[in-house]
């Protein structure tokens, strides 16, 4: 296996810093990401061998905008893992650009970091097995009109990831894009009475990003501990990934075209 270089968003610490050990340990130079200054120094702690760390809060457009050029400036990656996620605890958060916070970090920044990195040869999506609760309807996907509903906006923006994974893939051919569902980890989001631990939830991801096997070398797939798993069918429909695509193009005003 020839050594890759992979960028992993929201690895300062749990699923996306234990990816990027995985691939470090695999002989892979590994680019993290974190929240602001202070995550950043305790990434880089956590995994000296990391190349780098790209600094940037991700539920603010401009910030994501400022860590796509730094992640540019830093050269061409073969994979970017889109990790980044939050949770949906509490009432409705919004952002100084007007969205709430988790449709902003789960959805907005794979969205357009994936339009304004330079395209690598894999890209990799964070999702859920409650994306399966979530609806594509776009109608009111800020929870303007109706009441707020954290856990129906988390599984939502957990199927919008699998749709963003399937968009790209159709318009980028030569693309490997692929999501996963990491499974019910112990992390600050999954808690500690989750069954699984990090290491198991993170080798999807890094295997997808970096491996010469031939099952990793797919596109439009669903991953669940390495094998494909059936998804929520609104996923797979193209109106609905041309939907959500020209949606974010809209909030971004950055288009991921063919």
């Amino acid at each position: 296996m020839s050594p890759r270089r992979v960028f992993i968003t929201g690895s300062s610490d749990g699923l996306g810093l234990e990816a990027g050990r995985l691939l470090a340990a695999g002989g892979h130079r590994v680019a993290l990401h974190a929240r602001n200054d202070a995550r950043a120094r305790d990434a880089k702690r956590a995994l000296p061998s990391a190349e780098s760390v790209v600094v940037g809060d991700v539920s603010i457009i401009a910030e994501i905008r400022a860590v796509a050029e730094q992640v540019n400036a830093l050269g061409k990656f073969d994979a970017v893992i889109h990790n980044v996620g939050v949770g949906t605890g509490g009432p409705r958060a919004e952002t100084v650009d007007g969205l709430p916070r988790v449709f902003a970090v789960n959805v907005i920044a794979p969205y357009l970091l994936t339009a304004l990195i330079a395209r690598p040869a894999r890209l990799v999506y964070l999702s859920s097995g409650l994306h399966t609760g979530g609806s594509p309807d776009l109608d009111d996907a800020q929870w303007v009109s109706r009441r707020w509903n954290g856990s129906q906006a988390y599984a939502d923006s957990k199927l919008f990831d699998i749709m963003l994974a399937f968009g790209v893939a159709r318009r980028w051919p030569k693309v490997l894009s692929n999501a996963v569902d990491p499974g019910w980890v112990k992390t600050k989001m999954g808690g500690s009475g989750a069954p699984d631990g990090l290491e198991i939830g993170a080798t999807t991801q890094a295997w997808l990003a970096a491996s010469d096997d031939a099952e990793a070398k797919v596109t439009g797939e669903y991953f669940y501990h390495k094998k494909p798993r059936r998804m929520k069918a609104e996923a797979k429909r193209v109106d609905l990934q041309d939907q959500l695509l020209d949606y974010c193009a809209k909030l971004t005003g950055a288009s991921i075209t063919e």
